[in-house]
């Protein structure tokens, strides 16, 4: 399932995906409180296990003022998950969302609606990022798609991604294979996180553009709808599909 939603702001922080994974999570508990509790805490602390969604944001008409992002346009937000009850949770959420407010940023929804996502059929398929895709070794540095290990940790994560969400990860091994990628180095602003230039603030090389990845036709479906790569419930690693 797909959910595209529409909204209007006039100003965005630079670091704005936080805000929008605050959006989410506020929409989940509005919907069902019990369902939001269960997902994001465990034993009253926070539950750091990924979450069966990715997302991407796409501003339209913005120019950047200072730390904000000026948007004389829409701002949709594209959600996708296969997860059917996470989804009917969160589209309820986002229904009663009529305002939001994050620190000094508010933001109007007009409206939201599902999208139909395009079925694979074959074991190679080719795919576009809607947000950039994040890929890390073990060690935590980031990885680019020239590196030897990029491969090796691109399945790495999706194996780990699909027993999150179905029990069982990847039925084979992906193959990936770049088109047209580009570096984006995404700055993010994360709480308790310490960098010694720049306070608070976290640099991700990330890529995006297009690429192919060959692989069993079940796993390419879950991971179309989940996302990939790291970071998927931050807003990055949606994708869709090509051909």
């Amino acid at each position: 399932m797909r959910l595209s939603c529409c909204y209007e702001c006039d100003i965005l922080p630079l670091s704005y995906r936080m805000m929008f994974v605050s959006l989410i999570k506020k929409s989940l508990e509005k919907s069902n409180k019990e369902y939001f509790n269960n997902l994001y805490y465990y034993k009253d602390k926070s539950n750091k296990k990924s979450k069966n969604f990715c997302f991407s944001v796409y501003l339209n008409d913005f120019s950047r003022e200072n730390e904000n992002f000026r948007v004389n346009g829409k701002i949709i937000l594209n959600i996708s998950s296969p997860d059917h009850e996470f989804m009917i949770n969160l589209y309820n959420g986002l229904l009663k969302n009529t305002d939001f407010e994050y620190k000094s940023y508010r933001l109007k929804k007009e409206r939201v609606r599902l999208i139909r996502e395009k079925k694979i059929l074959k074991d190679r398929a080719i795919f576009k990022t809607l947000s950039p895709i994040y890929i890390k070794d073990k060690m935590g540095n980031s990885l680019s798609p020239e590196d030897e290990k990029y491969e090796e940790n691109l399945n790495y994560i999706l194996d780990l991604t699909l027993k999150n969400f179905r029990g069982y990860g990847l039925k084979r091994e992906v193959k990936f294979n770049p088109i047209n990628l580009t570096k984006v180095v995404v700055k993010e602003k994360i709480r308790g996180y310490i960098e010694k230039n720049d306070n608070d603030y976290l640099y991700l090389n990330s890529y995006r553009g297009s690429f192919y990845l060959e692989g069993d036709v079940e796993d390419l479906n879950d991971i179309y709808m989940l996302g990939i790569g790291f970071r998927r419930n931050q807003g990055f690693g949606m994708v869709e599909v090509l051909e």
